[in-house]
């Protein structure tokens, strides 16, 4: 019997027993199937889930340089109009998990469309992309807590450790563990720590723009330039692969918010709840951007000298360079201190859906079975938990012996990854729900057009880039004459397409539609 399930029920399936179709669906509230913990967090806190793991003040620091190399002041501008797939992919999202609630999101729902082997793929991606973004998330949360601790200590030695390899390495897979034992515990046992770092970093991000843009309007800075409502036009972009460039950078920035999706099962009306905390994040998050884009611009402008946001010296950590001359000393620390938590939040939160996506495979055979393992008394993914962590900690200490190259090809092919899964689940929507678009205006529109216009902007994304990439002039470098992004990012797919492959040789069931079909109503599995 699953851990916690009522005297008398039908197994999970995951022990080896046949589970209660009854167990999900449209309505159900319950989690009993997989052994995870139902009815464990509501709409707040899956709200706060969405953007903690979003982190959007150190996806702030990384991406205000680039974005402003690529478009200059239309920066505003790609990041409304990054926003706009992420709305329309939610709604895909949200009626995906109205009618069939299940922690394997993208995955499952793709299987359901489109069939094993595809719908394979999307877990692939989302898996992929969270061990990506994890690995990145431990550097940027080292490298800000030596300049946190630097700035109070008022040491620059302290704040030169994080240069030293060994002293980085060590640090990142300390916070990478830390991050997966307080995930393993799971979401309840932390949540006032979530809510104290998410409050912390909107909090910090008011205060950065409320003064940014005080010092602006004195006019007194040298850089600052007054605002313009031209800076929220996409048509003002030079070109379009100048647009794409952005686009791409814009859409890693929203990425994350469907962790309130990969709650559904744990979640208090796992049917609508899940739903309505993506939309809140994404309002949330988009306006947030919106405010300290315009703000950081106004201040320090867009040129590549000194503050200016353009500067190739300083672009890849602009709070770093802003924090000072906006905030001052002792405050500056602030700044830091939200970046830190920014990380460290982000760290715990976006373990959940690669857990749980490796837990539904797991469930539904498409990967090992020892992923499906459910820790019987804090019901998490446990396993699949700490194989993220490991993977994790093994990816970024390889590539970061490599090369430090690497490790940022890696991050520009994540990019790739994300437009990859958003989009097969936009049109796993559309084709999910075919036979049902026209009952009503709301489903043609919700279930239909608005998931496939999403997943073809994507889907254009996604092109555009991988024609970018090609270039040898993309990314650090060049393999056998094409740009090393790409040859990441293909090699990725690749790499997933050939270890589905090889699994579907050694457990063939689901790659038969023995274990997930169009039709199932819950897990169907038995040993």
């Amino acid at each position: 019997m699953a851990p916690g399930a009522p005297a008398g029920a039908p197994d999970s399936g995951i022990s080896g027993g046949v589970p209660d179709p009854g167990t999900t669906g449209a309505a159900g509230d319950t989690a009993g199937d997989k052994g995870l913990r139902g009815n464990s967090v509501g709409l707040l806190g899956s709200v706060v889930l969405g953007v903690s793991t979003v982190a959007p003040v150190y996806c702030l620091t990384a991406t205000l340089g680039p974005t402003v190399t690529a478009v200059g002041v239309q920066m505003p501008a790609v990041f409304l109009a990054g926003f706009l797939p992420m709305l329309l992919v939610a709604f895909a999202y949200k009626e995906l998990n109205k009618d069939f609630p299940d922690c394997g999101t993208s995955f499952t729902w793709t299987v359901k469309a489109f069939g094993p082997r595809i719908g394979w793929m999307a877990g692939w991606g989302l898996t992929v992309a969270t061990i990506i973004v994890l690995s990145n998330l431990a550097g940027v949360a080292t490298d800000f807590l030596y300049l946190m601790l630097g700035e109070m200590t008022g040491s620059t030695w302290v704040a030169e450790l994080d240069q030293n390899q060994a002293v980085h390495l060590l640090t990142v897979v300390l916070l990478i563990a830390g991050a997966t034992a307080m995930s393993y515990r799971g979401m309840t046992a932390t949540k006032w720590f979530q809510y104290s770092l998410v409050g912390l970093q909107l909090a910090v991000l008011l205060l950065f723009s409320a003064i940014a843009i005080g010092k602006a309007a004195s006019g007194d800075l040298p850089d600052s330039i007054g605002f313009s409502a031209s800076w929220l036009n996409p048509l003002q972009v030079g070109s379009f692969s100048a647009f794409t460039a952005g686009l791409s950078l814009s859409i890693f920035m929203y990425w994350g918010w469907d962790t309130c999706l990969t709650m559904n099962e744990e979640t208090q009306g796992s049917a609508k709840t899940p739903g309505r905390a993506a939309m809140i994040s994404m309002v949330t998050l988009v306006g947030s951007y919106l405010l300290v884009a315009i703000a950081s611009q106004m201040f320090a402008g867009v040129g590549s000298t000194g503050n200016g946001l353009g500067n190739p010296e300083t672009a890849d950590n602009v709070f770093a360079t802003l924090a000072r001359p906006v905030l001052g000393s002792p405050w500056s620390i602030l700044l830091f201190l939200a970046v830190v938590a920014s990380a460290a939040a982000s760290l715990q939160t976006t373990f959940i859906p690669v857990a749980r996506t490796l837990l539904a495979m797991s469930a539904y055979r498409a990967v090992p079975p020892r992923f499906g393992s459910v820790h019987p008394r804090f019901r998490t993914p446990g396993y699949a938990t700490v194989a993220a962590g490991v993977a994790t900690a093994a990816f970024y200490v390889g590539m970061s012996l490599i090369s430090e190259d690497v490790v940022q090809d890696t991050i520009l092919a994540l990019g790739l990854m994300i437009c990859f899964y958003y989009a097969l689940t936009a049109f796993a929507c559309v084709w999910y729900f075919r036979r049902s678009l026209r009952g009503s205006l709301r489903d043609l529109l919700l279930r239909g057009v608005a998931p496939l216009l999403g997943g073809l902007l994507l889907s254009g994304v996604f092109l555009q880039t991988l024609t970018d990439a090609w270039d040898p002039e993309y990314g650090s470098g060049a393999v056998l004459g094409i740009g090393s992004v790409f040859v990441i990012g293909v090699g990725i797919l690749l790499l997933g397409a050939v270890l589905m492959t090889w699994y579907g040789t050694q457990r063939p069931e689901f790659f038969r539609g023995e274990t997930l079909r169009t039709d199932t109503p819950a897990l169907v599995v038995e040993d």
